[in-house]
């Protein structure tokens, strides 16, 4: 290939990415980090018993598309410990990036409720959600929306998170609170994608004022 039909190319690929992150501040990273079809539990061994040391029973709920969200979730459930599940959409999202924004601003456009294949045994035990997702177009990824109506969060201790690729958190928290009425929130954590991966002080610092 041409050096400059590499550049063109190049330059035609990073305008579409800025398009999407702009719009709806998603996740930025490797297809290889696209959701896969499979829920997976809790293995730390640390928190087998899905309790801190308050006695709360914690669980960590994420969506995540492109791995931001998973790795600041795997981080508040390092710290936290309890049960950590993946809200997976059935069937998955497209690892092609184009394939996905069409779809994912679609399902928003409609209100949709897009299938999941998250199970989670007894979720009334749990009194404590760790549950977060990235900024799509403004608010909430619809596969959460579906999240939220099947586990239903009335009474329970809610400590959102969010990543995003530039909006920051517009109505990602308003929206949620909108959908999961009768939980009770505490502050919430956004972080920037590029920072995702780097920000546990900052995910420290929020995890102990959830903990008041």
């Amino acid at each position: 290939m041409k050096r400059r039909d590499f550049l063109k190319k190049s330059a035609f690929a990073m305008l579409g990415f800025a398009a999407l992150t702009m719009g709806c501040g998603a996740d930025k990273s490797a297809k290889a980090d696209a959701p896969q079809s499979e829920v997976k539990q809790s293995t730390n061994e640390g928190a087998s018993q899905a309790m801190n040391n308050n006695g709360s029973k914690i669980l960590v709920a994420y969506f995540s598309w492109s791995g931001n969200t998973k790795a600041v979730a795997e981080e508040i459930h390092k710290q936290v410990g309890g049960d950590i599940v993946e809200i997976v959409p059935e069937p998955p999202y497209s690892e092609t990036y184009s394939v996905t924004v069409a779809k994912a601003k679609a399902e928003q456009a409609s209100n949709a409720r897009p299938a999941i294949s998250t199970k989670i045994a007894d979720f009334d035990k749990y009194d404590t959600i760790y549950l977060g997702y990235p900024n799509w177009w403004g608010s909430m990824p619809m596969p959460v929306a579906t999240f939220i109506d099947t586990y239903k969060m009335s009474g329970k201790k809610v400590a959102p998170f969010f990543t995003h690729g530039g909006g920051g958190v517009q109505r990602c928290m308003s929206d949620l609170e909108a959908r999961a009425a009768g939980a009770k929130f505490t502050d919430y954590l956004c972080l920037s994608g590029s920072s995702a991966k780097s920000a546990q002080g900052e995910i420290s610092a929020w995890v102990k004022k959830t903990q008041n």
